[in-house]
């Protein structure tokens, strides 16, 4: 009788069919060297027909997209399969008149929550807190984004049809209008940050309406372009958008869970500022439109730019 041949085990079959082919090496930082990398086997007969590369476990995702925007991370082989992150920007300017009472208003939320950091550039509120003009500028200066869809990863080939639908479905976009009106607190997915934020609860997402000072305001066009990126990427079957959106800007965030104190603070100093005579404005601030981008890994895509009215 024949003797039973051991069964190979995935990783050993990996390292043959590597070596039988030499693949060029993958080479991973040395603080990424906790990642699991797990090889996939998609077929019995032939066992290694494709390989993906899955990244299960991640204890510093914003440090590893760092690391793959500078390439210290590099996939030198089409049997690698690595994506990519997507997201879509309107950019904001908030508009230098309402700054200097978003400033005292900050400058009070700073007081009352630890650990405010400024949105992306992470420098903490409480290191600006002596300058209110550098306050301003760092914390209020810099330009803000709405997504208008999910940060997903995309496989490599997909990119140029992720862009050239975007651009289809978002070429007959027009400049408009849009409030910011409201503070609130929002807590992303994993629980591991609260941010403070400006909501949109008029303008681009209210009826259609006349104002002197600022022209026609049309109806949902964040929602109406929030549609069509959603069909994108149920092209691509990618996770589409949250059911009910609510589109914001963030302006700082804080480590953890923190959203009902933060909520709390939030409310409290905002009934304070209208008593001690704050703002009595509908809305934070007023700001045009301009167009839609695209980022996909550490390069920016122009989608539209909106025609004016």
């Amino acid at each position: 009788m024949a003797a039973l041949l051991p069964i190979p085990t995935p990783a050993r079959l990996f390292h043959q069919y590597h070596h039988r082919h030499r693949q060029p090496q993958i080479t991973i930082p040395t603080r990424h060297q906790h990642l699991c990398l797990h090889p996939l086997l998609l077929s019995s007969t032939h066992p290694i027909l494709s390989v993906h590369l899955i990244i299960y476990k991640l204890s510093n995702p914003l440090e590893f997209e760092a690391s793959l925007m500078s390439k210290e991370i590099t996939l030198c082989t089409s049997i690698f399969l690595l994506t990519a992150a997507i997201y879509h920007l309107p950019a904001v300017h908030i508009p230098s008149s309402p700054r200097k009472e978003l400033v005292q208003f900050l400058r009070k939320v700073t007081d009352l929550v630890p650990g405010l950091h400024a949105v992306d550039i992470d420098v903490p509120l409480t290191s600006l807190l002596k300058d209110d003009n550098k306050f301003e500028q760092v914390v209020l200066g810099r330009e803000f984004h709405i997504s208008l869809g999910r940060t997903v990863p995309i496989r490599v080939h997909q990119r140029d049809s992720v862009l050239t639908m975007l651009r289809q479905k978002l070429q007959f976009q027009k400049m408009y209008w849009i409030d910011f009106a409201k503070w609130v607190v929002f807590v992303n997915d994993d629980f591991t940050r609260s941010f403070l934020s400006m909501e949109v609860i008029a303008g681009g997402l209210a009826e259609v309406r006349m104002n002197n000072s600022f022209g026609l305001f049309p109806s949902h066009q964040i929602t109406k372009q929030i549609d069509a990126v959603n069909e994108v990427y149920r092209l691509h079957n990618l996770p589409e958008f949250y059911k009910d959106p609510r589109p914001h800007i963030s302006v700082a965030w804080a480590s953890g869970d923190v959203g009902d104190f933060m909520t709390g603070v939030v409310e409290e100093e905002m009934k304070r500022f209208s008593l001690t005579g704050g703002s009595s404005r509908k809305h934070i601030f007023t700001c045009k439109f301009g167009g839609v981008k695209c980022r996909i890994g550490n390069r920016t895509y122009e989608i539209c730019k909106f025609q004016e009215l």
